[in-house]
C-alpha cells in the first residue's frame, strides 16, 4: 500500500491520528499560554476552563467545537489563529440536570467576539432553546474584534434576536466576570438573571474616556459601571459578590430553584421542616401600630422552609423584597413590602422590580406568594414626573397576566390603588388572606377622616378631639379587620402562627391550576 501525499513525519495510521488528535486538544485546553493564564490570575480572575469546572458537576463537561479557528485575515490576524476562537462553549450538569454554557476566554484576544466566535455562542444558544434548558453565559470580554470590522457586530446581532427567542422559554443567567462594554451589555441585559464580581467586573454603554471626552466628568470603570453601582443604582445587576467561587456557587444555587424551561415546573426538593409548624414569633415580629416598622425578611425567614431565601436585586429599591423560597419542598416566588425602607411604599423602581420578578415566575410556573403591609404609592413631583403611573402599571399588568397560582397575605397596611396592585383579589389573586392586624381602606384612618369630616372638624369647639374622634370612628366602620372578609374580600382571617400552614395547604391545592390568557400575539404593555 503507498501512502500518498504525506508530509514528513506526518502519522500514517489510525493510533497516529489519535495520538495527533490528543495532542491538539491539550494544546486547546492548555490555552495560549501560561503567560497568559498568569496574568489572567494576577487580576484576580479565573480562566474560562476553571470557571466552568466551578459551575457544572465534576467531569460533566462537554465541549462543543473545541477545534474552531477564525478564518479571517488581515491586521496580523492569518498569523494568530488560535483554537476556540476565544470562547468555550460546551453543556454540562448542574445537581444532575443539564445547563448549556458559553465562557469567553479573556487570554485569546481579550475575548474579544469575532466571527467563528459568535457562530459558535449562537449554535450552543440554538442547541439550548431545542434541548428546553438553561443558559449560563459565563461574560469576560473586550466587545467587538474591531479587526473583524462589521461581521463582529452582526456576531452581536445573533445572540440578542436569541436571547429574545429564548426569553421565557429557558432560563438565562449572565454572569459578569470581566469587562462588558458597548453594545455586548445588551445581552445580559436581555437575559433572566445579571450576576457580577466586586472590582474585577464592569459594565458600561459608553466607558469613561468617552464620558469625560462629552461631558468632561471623570469618573473610573468600576465608578461607572461596577458590581456595586449596577447591583444599588441602576438595577441592572441582581447579584454581586465578592469573589468568582462564591458567584458560581450561588448561580447553582439559582438554578436548583429554577425549572428546565416553560413546560416544566420547579424541582421539588425533600423538606424536613414540617409544613404544620406554627410561628408563634409571627405574633409579636410584627407590631400592630401601622406606624412601626419591622424586618419583612424575618417574617419571610419565618415561614419558608428552614429559614432558607434566595433575594434578588437585594440591595436595589429596598422597600420591596423579591425572592425565591420553598414551601413544604414546593419553589415559590415571594413579593413583599418592606417597612423598614420607605415604609414599604410602591415606587418607581420598587414597581419595576417587582413586575420583572412577577413575569419571571409566571414564565417558569412558579407560584407566587404577595405579603403585603403597604401604605400607598410614594408621592412626590419626582415621582410623578418620573412616570410613576406607567411604571406602576408594570406591576399591575404583570400580577395581571400572571396564571400562576397567587396567594396574597395582608398582614398590615393595605392602602389604596398600591394594595389594588399588590394583587388584590380583584386582579385575580386565587387567594386572599389577612392576620387580625389587616387595615384595609382607601386611606389610612386620620387621612380619611380629615376628609370626610372636614367640615365638623373645623366648625368644632375642639377640633382635635374631634378628629380623635372621628378618626375612631371611621377605623371602627371601615377598618376592622373583618370589613373586607364580610364582604368577600379576604377569603379567609388567619392566625399568623398559622400562616405557614395555610399557605402550604393552599400551594398544594393549587398545584393543578391551569388558566389559559386570550388568544393573541402578545400583549402591549405599559414602558
Amino acid at each position: 500500500m503507498t501512502v500518498l501525499d504525506d508530509a514528513p513525519g506526518e502519522p500514517t495510521d489510525a493510533r497516529g491520528r489519535v495520538a495527533e488528535l490528543h495532542g491538539i486538544r491539550a494544546q486547546a485546553l492548555a490555552g495560549p499560554s501560561e503567560k497568559a493564564t498568569a496574568a489572567q490570575h494576577a487580576k484576580g480572575k479565573l480562566t474560562a476552563r476553571e470557571r466552568i469546572e466551578l459551575l457544572l458537576d465534576p467531569e460533566s463537561f462537554r465541549e462543543v467545537e473545541q477545534l474552531r479557528r477564525h478564518r479571517a485575515t488581515g491586521f496580523g490576524l492569518e498569523a494568530k489563529k488560535p483554537y476556540t476562537d476565544g470562547v468555550i462553549t460546551g453543556w454540562g450538569t448542574v445537581e444532575g440536570r443539564t445547563v448549556f454554557v458559553y465562557a469567553h476566554d479573556f487570554r485569546i484576544f481579550g475575548g474579544a467576539l469575532g466571527e467563528a466566535h459568535a457562530t459558535k455562542i449562537h449554535k450552543i444558544m440554538d442547541m439550548a432553546i431545542a434541548a428546553g434548558a438553561p443558559l449560563v453565559s459565563l461574560n469576560d470580554g473586550a466587545g467587538a474584534r474591531i479587526q473583524e470590522g462589521v461581521s463582529a457586530l452582526a456576531g452581536y446581532g445573533g445572540i440578542f434576536q436569541r436571547n429574545t427567542k429564548a426569553s421565557g422559554v429557558i432560563p438565562q443567567i449572565s454572569v459578569m466576570l470581566g469587562p462588558c462594554a458597548g453594545g455586548a451589555a445588551y445581552s445580559p441585559a436581555l437575559t433572566d438573571f445579571v450576576f457580577m464580581v466586586r472590582d474585577t467586573s464592569q459594565m458600561f454603554i459608553t466607558g469613561p474616556d468617552v464620558v469625560k471626552a462629552v461631558t468632561g466628568e471623570e469618573i473610573t470603570q468600576n465608578g461607572l459601571g461596577g458590581a456595586d453601582v449596577h447591583a444599588e443604582t441602576s438595577g441592572v445587576c441582581h447579584f454581586a459578590y465578592d469573589d468568582e467561587e462564591t458567584c458560581l456557587a450561588e448561580v447553582r444555587y439559582l438554578l436548583s430553584l429554577l425549572p428546565q424551561n416553560n413546560r416544566e415546573n420547579p424541582p421539588r426538593a425533600e423538606s424536613e421542616d414540617p409544613a404544620d409548624r406554627r410561628s408563634d414569633v409571627l405574633l409579636d415580629l410584627v407590631p400592630a401600630d401601622g406606624n412601626r416598622p419591622y424586618d419583612m425578611a424575618k417574617v419571610i425567614e419565618e415561614i419558608v422552609d428552614d429559614g432558607e431565601y434566595l433575594e434578588v436585586h437585594e440591595r436595589w429599591a429596598r422597600n420591596i423584597i423579591c425572592a425565591l423560597a420553598r414551601l413544604d419542598g414546593r419553589v415559590v416566588g415571594i413579593v413583599a413590602n418592606q417597612p423598614q425602607a420607605l415604609a414599604g411604599v410602591l415606587d418607581i423602581e420598587a414597581s419595576e422590580k417587582a413586575a420583572r420578578f412577577v413575569q419571571m415566575c409566571d414564565a417558569f410556573n412558579i407560584p407566587i406568594l404577595t405579603l403585603l403591609d403597604v401604605p400607598g404609592f410614594l408621592p412626590g413631583v419626582d415621582q410623578e414626573h418620573g412616570g410613576i403611573i406607567r411604571h406602576g402599571a408594570k406591576l399591575l399588568y404583570a400580577y395581571c397576566n400572571a396564571t400562576v397560582p397567587r396567594i396574597s397575605l395582608i398582614l398590615r397596611k393595605a392602602y389604596g390603588g398600591a394594595y389594588i396592585v399588590m394583587d388584590s383579589q380583584s386582579i385575580g389573586a386565587d387567594l386572599t388572606y389577612a392576620w387580625p392586624t389587616n387595615e384595609i381602606a382607601v386611606m389610612g384612618a386620620e387621612g380619611a377622616a380629615n376628609v370626610i369630616f372636614r367640615r365638623q372638624i373645623a366648625d368644632a369647639e375642639d377640633p382635635e378631639a374631634t378628629r380623635a374622634r372621628m378618626v375612631k370612628e371611621y377605623k371602627a366602620e371601615l377598618m376592622h379587620p373583618y370589613y373586607a372578609a364580610e364582604r368577600g374580600l379576604v377569603d379567609d382571617v388567619i392566625d399568623p402562627a398559622e400562616t405557614r400552614e395555610v399557605l402550604i395547604s393552599s400551594l398544594a391545592m393549587l398545584h393543578t391550576k391551569h388558566a389559559d390568557l386570550p388568544s393573541r400575539k402578545h400583549g402591549n404593555p405599559p414602558q
